[in-house]
């Protein structure tokens, strides 16, 4: 275990501020949408450790769980840098007022279900929404959350072909399979629209399935995803393949490409495509102590080989992916620090 970096009773490690930020970046404002989520709660940390002030855009500041924002590092003291505020992105006018005053927007809020009836219109309308209230309030640069889901749905693309930012989801199958990726990809069309129309600066982080050690007190998909093979409630794996990213680096991305003014259009946000089979390895050999099935849904049949995906563009920018075994292990040990999975002990 000695390649595993120690981390604190949340399983987040200690971040470090390299002490390089401008003096422009100490004064400017920003506002994350979907603060209080699990991407949207890193990113608001990653920004905080770059010593901006960030309006954090939540649907109730009164709720106990947006406490935890308050506690991040250097959202509290005298210089107070972590202002809650209450947004809907369906609610035009509370996003003027949280985009008030404000240089950047991060447009990161969306549910996350297939079923979610306001998927639809929080997804699109609320994404129409955000960017035209942020250039209604002079707002310089938005930078949106997009998925891979608005990438890597298409039958028609090889299986030899390299995913990067010019692959795009079918809308016609999206619509058949999975009303999440056809929302996310609709949104992401429109976010780019309306940014032309309105002569705003768009930069676009598409992550693909996201681990590592949550802020938030809740468990969210890809946590439950992780969590689901250790507690034995999957009982098999698929024979698929699947893109993870490191939520640290899908927030360090955000920030790269915001304070890089020449970053415009897509950045694939991909740290490594493996089998479900190698998945649950590295949770095996992380935590041995845990029954993890070793059942391939699909016994006998060839296994599906990862494919190929390019996420150069973000390396051009500087951002070094951090290893899935690292952040698999920082995001178990969180998950058993918040009670969510019960430490297992040798009998």
């Amino acid at each position: 275990m000695s390649s595993i970096s120690k981390v604190n009773s949340n399983g987040v490690s200690k971040v470090n501020n390299n002490g390089d930020d401008t003096r422009q970046q100490q004064k400017q404002l920003v506002c994350v949408t979907g603060a209080g989520g699990f991407i949207g709660s890193w990113v608001v940390r990653e920004l905080l450790l770059h010593d901006y002030r960030v309006r954090a855009a939540v649907r109730d500041p009164a709720d106990r769980k947006n406490a935890r924002l308050l506690a991040l590092e250097g959202a509290g003291g005298e210089r107070r840098r972590l202002p809650l505020c209450r947004a809907d992105v369906l609610d035009v006018a509370g996003l003027l007022a949280a985009f008030a005053g404000c240089h950047g927007v991060f447009h990161v809020a969306c549910p996350l279900s297939k079923h979610d009836p306001e998927l639809m219109p929080v997804a699109v309308e609320g994404t129409r929404n955000v960017v035209n209230a942020a250039a209604d309030m002079g707002v310089r640069r938005v930078v949106f959350t997009s998925s891979y889901g608005a990438v890597h749905m298409n039958p028609a693309r090889s299986p030899d072909a390299v995913l990067d930012e010019t692959c795009w989801s079918d809308l016609a199958f999206c619509r058949q399979k999975d009303m999440y990726c056809y929302a996310k990809t609709v949104a992401e069309i429109t976010a780019m629209e309306e940014a032309t129309k309105r002569g705003l600066e768009l930069a676009v982080v598409v992550p693909s399935m996201t681990v590592g050690p949550m802020l938030q007190p809740t468990l969210n998909l890809s946590s439950t995803h992780v969590a689901n093979y250790l507690t034995g409630a999957k009982r098999s794996y698929p024979n698929a393949v699947a893109a993870y990213v490191v939520v640290r680096d899908v927030a360090r991305a955000h920030v790269l490409v915001y304070e890089r003014p020449d970053a415009r259009g897509r950045y694939l946000c991909i740290g490594t495509v493996v089998h479900r089979a190698d998945l649950l390895q590295m949770l095996k050999d992380l935590f041995p102590l845990y029954s993890i099935t070793a059942e391939c849904e699909d016994k006998g049949k060839v296994m599906v080989k990862p494919y190929e995906f390019s996420n150069q563009r973000l390396r051009d920018l500087g951002l070094e992916f951090t290893p899935l075994r690292t952040s698999l292990y920082e995001a178990v040990i969180c998950m058993q620090h918040k009670g969510h999975l019960l430490p297992v002990v040798s009998p």
